[in-house]
């Protein structure tokens, strides 16, 4: 806020007009913010102060104990606000499932997933758009990509990043065994075309073929789909499920960036974790949750141990108390 209070006073702050409104609505915002943490912080200095006065008076204990109870409520709701303070966390994400090794097993787990976030994203009354899907040859998805918009799509979708395992009694296998499943999850923000993510012509390959995805009649079966492949990073993204080529480039071109600056923020997280003598790199391929469906129900979070045996539930999108643990740890994370 104090950064952004000396570049309004500024002599040419206001030459480039748009510029300057946005980080006007940015200081705004923060002020906003900080007045709230003040305002709760004196409260609490306020209602500390009364009570070493009023120790011997019941009435007013008992008043005081409302106003604790109120300062621990908003101060657990203020402490959620700063896990969804990045700076994408309030705009919309893209989401990509893939499945990991074990054929038509994984595939299967991987539309199971696909489903699981569609669901939590209805509940939400959030739009989603499958904007690239390969299907399994018997069932399931190999892959998939969906963009999720809706307010705080990302800043709770940025907790499923990882390895989602499942176990359970397979239904494709004629013996009835019990088959471990393994799907990987990726989620970038759809980020703002002003943010400078560089990518040079000359790093790129643009590859148009023949669109074979889901998507109906919305599809048309000619070589509208697009696949790009970012030569340094050795990144594929593709699209193919929109209208024309062009509106399937830019798709693909969206995702390419957000995984671009997915990379950099790692990179910047690992750098940050050796300063503070964290030996475990921190990336996000390793695996976050278990699922369990025999010979127990089970779901578990691997990072903050929340746990829950109502499988059906979680499966059917109820993602919000695993979402919610793991953005709170990261509030401790970042602070310590």
């Amino acid at each position: 806020m104090a950064e952004l209070e000396t570049e309004t006073g500024a002599a040419d702050f206001w030459n480039d007009a748009q510029a300057a409104q946005k980080k006007m609505q940015e200081l705004s915002a923060l002020r906003e913010q900080v007045e709230q943490w003040e305002t709760l912080y004196r409260r609490a200095v306020d209602a500390l102060e009364l009570f070493q006065l009023a120790e011997d008076d019941p009435g007013l204990l008992t008043e005081l104990e409302q106003e604790a109870d109120s300062l621990a409520r908003e101060y657990a709701q203020r402490e959620f606000s700063l896990a969804l303070g990045g700076p994408h966390d309030a705009g919309p994400a893209i989401i990509s499932i893939h499945a990991g090794a074990g054929g038509t097993e994984a595939q299967d787990w991987a539309q199971m997933l696909l489903r699981m976030y569609l669901r939590w994203a209805e509940k939400r009354g959030f739009k989603t758009t499958i904007t690239d899907m390969t299907e399994g040859e018997e069932a399931g998805v190999k892959s998939v990509t969906v963009e999720i918009d809706g307010t705080y799509a990302y800043g709770y979708l940025k907790a499923e990043k990882g390895t989602h395992r499942l176990v359970r009694l397979s239904p494709f296998d004629s013996n009835n065994r019990r088959h471990t499943s393994f799907a990987k999850v990726e989620v970038v923000p759809v980020l703002d075309e002003d943010i400078e993510i560089e990518i040079n012509p000359k790093d790129i390959e643009i590859e148009v073929y023949l669109s074979g995805g889901a998507g109906g009649q919305n599809v048309q079966k000619n070589a509208t789909a697009v696949r790009i492949r970012h030569l340094p990073t050795g990144l594929i993204v593709t699209c193919q499920n929109e209208r024309s080529q062009t509106q399937n480039r830019e798709s693909a071109m969206r995702v390419l960036r957000g995984k671009l600056y997915e990379i950099e923020q790692e990179r910047l997280a690992e750098e940050k974790a050796k300063l503070r003598g964290i030996n475990v790199q921190a990336n996000f391929g390793s695996q976050i949750r278990s699922y369990v469906l025999h010979p127990y129900q089970l779901v578990k979070d691997l990072r903050t141990d929340v746990e829950t045996g109502n499988t059906t539930a979680v499966l059917d999108g109820e993602l919000d108390p695993f979402m919610e643990a793991w953005l709170k740890q990261q509030v401790g994370e970042d602070n310590s």
